[in-house]
């Protein structure tokens, strides 16, 4: 899958709209980059989490 397909079927794969939202007008590109960027937010808040618990971990 290409760059650009992986970006529109990112929130696809993320359960935050159907595939056919990507073929039909029903979001815009601007509403893709929203859910993209929530998703990057949530990977980066996941990792945090993480390493925060595992930073503690290693102090146990």
């Amino acid at each position: 899958m290409s760059t650009k397909e992986d970006w529109l079927m990112r929130p696809v794969l993320a359960g935050m709209c159907r595939y056919d939202a990507v073929k039909d007008p029903s979001y815009s590109l601007v509403d893709f980059a929203r859910m993209n960027e929530a998703l990057d937010v949530q990977q980066e808040n996941e990792r945090r989490v993480n390493a925060a618990f595992e930073r503690q971990r290693q102090k146990d």
